[in-house]
């Protein structure tokens, strides 16, 4: 199979979809690996260091489009990129179709076969949604820390304090990959840390775990609504695999809450849980509403790409290999394969998806 790695065009994002190690894989594999000019160098990955490996460089995004028969991204793709998607070609990268009607809708009339990532679902886990997960979970205490300065438009607090100062409350709305490396980082540099979620056994792994600085309480409105009033940091870190991000916190809610709070929204991508949040980018990350700061960038790993397309394409080189030895056919009907097939020759094959936006569902072994 030729497969095609483009360069990443979303704004401020240098990640890249393969790294010499994958494409050494796939070409061993047998298959054809085309890396768009120039596109891992956002990752300190230089041209040359693919063609040691086997790959073969294309002049444009065009070039590959227009090769490939399987593309293996990143990021969803843009408005931009829909024109160059063929009927029938294979796309494997991050998708969020819920959060998004017009991307899905682009993907239905292409008639391309797309793969998601974030539904992928091995052994009761989401292995390719998880270490980029580890990563917006890290860089939300991270970038929060930095919003609470005042400079930035934050309280002016410190978030592990110091001897005879209290430290920054920070309350964590869900208890998974991104709250759990939340919390972690938030507890590390020596913060008040409230975690909360729905999911009581949950809730009891971590208290095994986690530091004496972290309290797990039971998630529910009037529970969220006392805690982000005295927090001086949220972190909305909720996830329903495929679904759009539930609403946790409203617009009403921020009234409640301390002037110069900040709330970094990590669900965004999926649609956010805080009614007020909208996507941002790097460039111009924060937005204030009713005197609460808003991070909300949709592509947080995008700042880390060495870190970031490394842990990454650990987790997504087997899969792709995987899907490119199968074929669609016989990917749509693996146990695991066939729960990232989201859309698939002009059909929705993935329940969530197609709830989010009453739309028609087809099983993806009836889809081709």
């Amino acid at each position: 199979m030729i497969i095609g790695v483009p360069k990443e065009i979303k704004p401020q994002e240098n990640r890249i979809g393969a790294v010499p190690a994958m494409v050494l894989d796939l070409v061993e594999a047998g298959h054809t690996v085309l890396i768009e000019q120039g596109g891992g160098l956002g990752a300190g990955v230089t041209d040359e260091e693919y063609v040691a490996v086997g790959a073969k460089i294309a002049a444009t995004a065009a070039d590959i489009y227009g090769q490939a028969e399987m593309i293996i991204k990143v990021k969803e793709p843009l408005a931009s990129e829909y024109p160059l998607i063929k009927k029938g070609q294979i796309l494997f990268t991050y998708f969020h179709f819920a959060a998004s009607r017009e991307l899905t809708q682009a993907m239905l009339d292409s008639g391309a076969h797309c793969f998601a990532y974030e539904t992928l679902i091995h052994r009761d886990t989401l292995p390719l949604l998880t270490p980029m997960s580890e990563v917006a979970g890290r860089m939300a205490v991270q970038v929060g820390a930095v919003c609470l300065e005042q400079h930035m438009g934050g309280r002016g607090i410190l978030v592990g304090g110091i001897p005879g100062v209290e430290p920054a409350k920070v309350v964590i709305l869900g208890g998974g990959v991104v709250g759990t490396n939340a919390a972690k980082m938030a507890a590390g540099l020596g913060a008040d840390v409230s975690l909360m979620d729905i999911d009581l056994d949950r809730l009891r792994y971590l208290a095994d775990v986690m530091p004496a600085n972290v309290t797990m309480l039971h998630s529910s409105p009037i529970a969220i609504r006392e805690q982000i009033a005295v927090a001086d940091m949220v972190i909305g870190a909720v996830l329903v695999q495929g679904a759009r991000a539930p609403r946790l916190i409203r617009r009403e809610d921020l009234k409640d809450m301390k002037q110069g709070a900040v709330v970094v929204d990590v669900a965004v991508d999926q649609g956010g849980c805080i009614e007020t949040c909208k996507p941002t980018t790097h460039a111009d990350p924060t937005f204030v509403v009713d005197g609460v700061l808003h991070y909300c960038v949709a592509n947080m790993p995008g700042a880390v790409p060495r870190t970031s397309t490394f842990g990454l394409t650990n987790a997504t080189g087997p899969w792709a290999k995987k899907l490119a030895n199968m074929g669609v056919a016989a990917a749509a009907a693996d146990p695991a394969l066939g729960t990232a097939a989201n859309v698939l020759n002009g059909k929705i094959t993935h329940q969530a998806v197609a709830e989010a936006f009453d739309m028609p569902f087809t099983e993806p072994s009836q889809a081709l």
